[in-house]
């Protein structure tokens, strides 16, 4: 295996230790933020000195290729972009500390998702339709190393697509923006050019997600095994079950813990390094 540590100052002497911890054969390094230790082993204390010294890591079989894999699946918010879209909506109604709290519960898996969905985007009732373009133009940015990640995917011919429990106000021009081959979100209701409160069709859940992918997958015949997943949130467990590699990306503790790799310090570029 290969153990990768990642981070924005690495000391030389926490390598050292990692090295040994691992039982690591050498150290190389892969970019100005990551290096790579070579024929590592898993060890109790290489989390901790981690944790201590704000390093992701990551053990990766040596034979893994970026060129494997055929789908690149993604959450948005939080993830490919740093906000959270309904909250920065509801900030302009003077509604975010409310509508924030009530996202916070569903990322935590503390509320049904269907049912938080529901409560923040009733309280956007009578909100103008062209405030999801105030917060796409003014406030929406994308997360450190999206951009990196993105083209990586690209050069290896690498589908992408976004599946989110946000809107399609949103997706829609991020869609051609960044080249995504296929993009699956929520529809808000309008009315007169007003927010109705309510949501159009199928609400885009955990389940939703997992479908859209199987769909998208199953048509194009791409396996689990050639699918890197990223979330952030509870609802993106099942998706991310779904794919052979998958990434917390600075995600709530319930997520870390299922997923394949976590990132909780770097960048979404940091994907690019766990293959060879």
């Amino acid at each position: 295996m290969f153990l990768i540590i990642q981070g924005a100052e690495i000391e030389t002497g926490d390598l050292k230790a990692l090295a040994k911890l691992s039982g690591a054969s050498g150290i190389e390094q892969i970019s100005a933020t990551a290096f790579r230790l070579r024929s590592a082993q898993p060890a109790p204390d290489i989390a901790t000195l981690c944790e201590r010294a704000n390093l992701d890591f990551a053990f990766i079989p040596e034979e893994r290729r970026l060129a494997d894999f055929k789908l690149l699946v993604m959450d948005m918010d939080s993830t490919l972009i740093t906000i959270e879209t309904i909250d920065e909506l509801a900030d302009l109604v003077g509604l975010k500390p409310q509508v924030a709290k009530i996202t916070e519960q569903a990322m935590r898996g503390e509320i049904e998702y269907n049912e938080s969905l529901q409560r923040r985007v009733a309280l956007l009732k009578g909100l103008d339709e062209s405030a999801l373009k105030r917060v796409y133009d003014e406030r929406l940015k994308l997360s450190p190393g999206a951009e990196t990640l993105l083209a990586a995917a690209k050069k290896h011919d690498i589908k992408t697509l976004l599946v989110s429990g946000g809107f399609t106000h949103v997706t829609e021009l991020l869609k051609p923006r960044l080249g995504l081959d296929g993009t699956y979100a929520n529809t808000l209701g309008v009315k007169d050019g007003k927010l109705t409160g309510e949501v159009i069709g199928r609400i885009v859940n955990a389940d939703a997600k997992r479908d859209e992918l199987l769909r998208v997958s199953g048509l194009s015949g791409i396996e689990r095994k050639q699918i890197i997943g990223m979330g952030d949130g509870a609802n993106d467990l099942k998706f991310m079950a779904e794919c052979g590699v998958s990434v917390a990306y600075h995600a709530k503790p319930i997520v870390r813990g299922q997923t394949t790799h976590a990132l909780n310090y770097c960048g979404l570029d940091g994907v690019v390094n766990f293959f060879n």
